[in-house]
């Protein structure tokens, strides 16, 4: 009895304790390489970590009451280059986000997330590789809100899935581009498995996913 108390003290201490900081920036391999265009018909944008919050947002029953149960982080980068003679081949790279950093209004939650469902003590960052963009108005005379699709793949620790933001540009002024992306994924297509606890009476399987950016121009 003694060893298996201390076996479960020890694993709720491991599951309970912050996660490790972040070993590096989170835009460090989002970079969108050189263009072969004139300086003068695009610009690069980068996501500001300043500015910008990854929301997910998922519902459960806790202590028989419905709760949601909302996490973010502001750890999260990307670049963003706009054709300025034509907006529909602009383009979005690697989008980075950092799982320790995620918080939600529980510590216990947000140890189990990072070290047992997200395990990003081995597989810290979310990534969301673009693959195409739809929607996009042809020209530059276009005004915000500008309404789009952007289809990429999301590799949340060791599985890829194909998924679809829809996003919305609400600002393009003093050299920021304002905007947010909405996505909602299932948990399970991506192998991730939720800890049963007592006081968790059930979970739902979709995750609602936001990204609200600020992103900079780089000169």
């Amino acid at each position: 009895m003694v060893v298996g108390l201390v076996v479960a003290v020890g694993a709720f201490s491991y599951i309970t304790r912050p996660a490790s900081a972040p070993s590096e920036s989170v835009q460090v391999g989002t970079e969108l390489p050189e263009t072969d265009n004139e300086v003068s018909s695009s610009a690069l944008f980068r996501i500001s970590q300043d500015e910008s919050q990854v929301e997910f947002n998922i519902n459960e029953v806790l202590r028989g009451e419905d709760k949601k149960v909302i996490g973010t982080t502001s750890e999260v980068g990307g670049d963003i280059r706009v054709n300025l003679d034509d907006y529909s081949k602009s383009e979005i790279g690697k989008i980075r986000i950092n799982a320790r950093t995620l918080e939600t209004d529980s510590d216990k939650r947000n140890g189990a997330i990072s070290r047992v469902i997200l395990r990003s003590e081995e597989f810290e960052f979310i990534e969301f590789q673009p693959t195409s963009i739809s929607g996009l108005p042809a020209g530059s005379n276009s005004e915000a809100p500008i309404n789009f699709k952007v289809t990429g793949d999301l590799t949340i620790v060791e599985t890829t899935r194909p998924i679809t933001f829809n996003v919305s540009v609400t600002s393009m002024v003093d050299d920021k581009l304002i905007g947010e992306g909405v996505a909602t994924i299932n948990y399970k297509d991506f192998d991730l498995t939720i800890p049963e606890v007592t006081f968790v009476a059930s979970v739902e399987d979709e995750v609602l996913l936001k990204i609200n950016f600020v992103a900079n121009k780089v000169n």
